[in-house]
Formats: structure tokens, sequence, C-alpha cells
């Protein structure tokens, strides 16, 4: 029923986690695909060479999506490669301990620059591309710790809270361009980033207990709601915050 055909989405930090599953469904669904990376080459390439398989074009570009010119620089060349640029999606992000009271500021602002500071990069030198076209589908990655908060990871928080209230503004500002603006917001979810908790037994068991539907989603659970929201399934949906964390965080 979902068919992008013809459409070209560039998706933060795809070669991994979320940001992999995503890009394969949306080539599942027949998109060309870009994605932004900034550790392994041969994890991007096995995404790339995934999507290729499924008859679709693919590249990756490697960069501190931290970095204005680096940002400024791949949706130059993304645009020029494929054309245009329908979808963004906004996934990239890291997620660090730190304690308030010991955190070093260079750990609050690497999290501020790479998980806020690139969303707003890659939405600033996308926007006009889209106007462009006459319209587009942002969808940017929160969390349930920018709805709740998160003990130990406050600049995570900070950051993903800030994104929530960024969708809901651009949803505003650019719903007159035909541009739609939405949120995904996961909870845990079985990943890389979160593999060093979820292999403790105890703190797995305490996870499972807090969620609902009793299971740790895959990637591929999360890649299904960002897919609708750019979808014309969702035509009518814009500065919504789309929770999928099983039930255990009930925000609205």
């Amino acid at each position: 029923m979902i068919d992008l055909t013809g459409n070209v989405v560039l998706i933060t930090g795809g070669s991994r986690g979320i940001g992999a599953a995503t890009a394969i469904l949306f080539a599942k669904a027949g998109s060309d695909v870009a994605i932004t990376y900034q550790g392994s080459d041969s994890k991007a390439k096995e995404v790339q060479n995934e999507i290729r398989n499924l008859g679709k074009k693919s590249h990756s570009y490697k960069g501190d999506i931290s970095k204005n010119d680096v940002v400024k620089t791949i949706v130059h060349d993304v645009h020029k490669e494929f054309g245009r640029i329908d979808i963004l999606v906004n996934n990239a992000g890291i997620w660090t301990y730190g304690e308030i009271d010991t955190m070093k500021e260079n750990v609050w602002d690497q999290t501020m620059d790479v998980n806020l500071k690139g969303t707003f990069l890659f939405c600033h030198y996308v926007v006009p591309i889209m106007k462009r076209q006459g319209g587009g589908s942002i969808i940017n990655i929160s969390s349930t710790a920018g709805q709740r908060g998160e003990a130990f990871h406050s600049h995570y928080a900070a950051t993903k809270g800030a994104i929530i209230s960024f969708t809901k503004s651009l949803s505003s500002e650019l719903g007159k361009d035909n541009i739609r603006v939405n949120c995904v917001a996961p909870g845990w979810v079985d990943t890389d980033m979160s593999a060093d908790t979820l292999r403790r037994e105890p703190l797995r068991k305490e996870v499972l207990k807090s969620i609902p539907l009793g299971k740790i989603p895959a990637p591929e659970d999360i890649a299904g709601p960002i897919l609708f929201l750019a979808s014309d399934l969702s035509a009518h949906i814009t500065g919504e915050i789309l929770n999928v964390n099983g039930g255990s965080v009930l925000a609205g």
C-alpha cells in the first residue's frame, strides 16, 4: 500500500541500527536512498549494497554532521547525485553517560552538536530544496528521554526534548510550503547504542518489566512508523510526536 517510487530519502546515521533498518525499508517501498554515517565504512557499504540489490539507487556519505560545511556539502552532493530530496530522516545521534556534577563540558557540547545541531543543519540545507520542489516530509527521531527526562543522561534528554519542540515549531512554519514535519520517539530499542546495557541480564529484565508489551523492539519496529509518517497515509499529519515504546511511557 505504501509506494514511494520516484522519491529520494536522505537518512542520517544510516549505517546501523534504526537508520539502517529505515534505509532498507524505504528501498523496499520503492525509494532511492542516501545515507550518512561517521563510523564504519564496511557497515555503510553493506546497507548501500542491500539497497542496490533491491533495485534502488543508493549512496553513502561520510562526515561529522555537527559541522556546518560538512552538512552543506553532503546535502549538495545528495541533491546533485539524485536530483531531488523528498524525505529527510534526522536519525543520527549519540547516547553517553553523564552525571551532572561530574560531566565534562565537552561531553555536553558533543551531544548538543551531534543530536541537536546536526538536526538543525540538515533541515537548514534541505528545506530550501523541498520548497523549490513544492513540498516534502521531515521525520526527526527523538526519544522517550525527551518526554520524561533520563537520569544520568540529562544531556541526551535535553537534546531529544528540544527535537520535539523543534519539530512542532517547523511543522507550523513550513505547513504553507507543503512540508510536513513529524517526530518518532522510541523507547528502548535493541541496537548497538543500547547493547552494553541490554546485555546485562539484571538490567535487561528491569527494562522488560517496564514495557507493557513485554519485548524490546528491533530497529525494524521503529522503521515502520517512520515510513508511515513519510507516506501519503499520513498526508494530513504534521507536528505529531509518534511514541513507539511498547506502552512504557504514555506521553501525549
